[in-house]
C-alpha cells in the first residue's frame, strides 16, 4: 500500500525537524505509522492476506527500532513524535 506522492510530501513537511528533512527518525517514524495504518484497514476487509500481514509486522518492528533508537539519542523528542502519531497515550 504505498502512499501518495502528495500524502508524503505533507507527512514530511509535518514532521521535518529542518528545511529539507526527509530522514529524521521522526519522518521515518510518521510515514511508517501512515502505511501500518493503511495496511490494518487493508488487512480488516482481507483476513487471509499474510504476505501483506508479514510485511505489516516488519513495519511495525521497523518502527519500534527507530523510536528505541530515538530514545537512546533524545528522550523529549522520542515522546513528542510518539504522541504526535498517536503511539503510546
Amino acid at each position: 500500500m504505498p502512499l501518495s506522492t502528495t500524502q508524503k510530501q505533507d507527512i514530511i513537511k509535518q514532521f521535518q525537524t529542518t528545511e529539507g528533512d526527509t530522514g529524521s527518525p521522526e519522518v521515518q517514524i510518521a510515514l511508517l505509522t501512515t502505511r501500518v495504518e493503511k495496511l490494518t484497514e487493508h488487512l480488516k476487509g482481507h483476513t487471509h492476506d499474510n504476505h501483506s500481514r508479514r510485511g505489516l509486522l516488519s513495519m511495525i518492528a521497523k518502527r519500534r527500532r527507530l523510536i528505541n533508537f530515538l530514545k537512546k539519542v533524545d528522550v523529549k523528542r522520542s515522546s513528542e513524535i510518539e504522541k504526535k502519531v498517536g503511539l503510546k497515550a
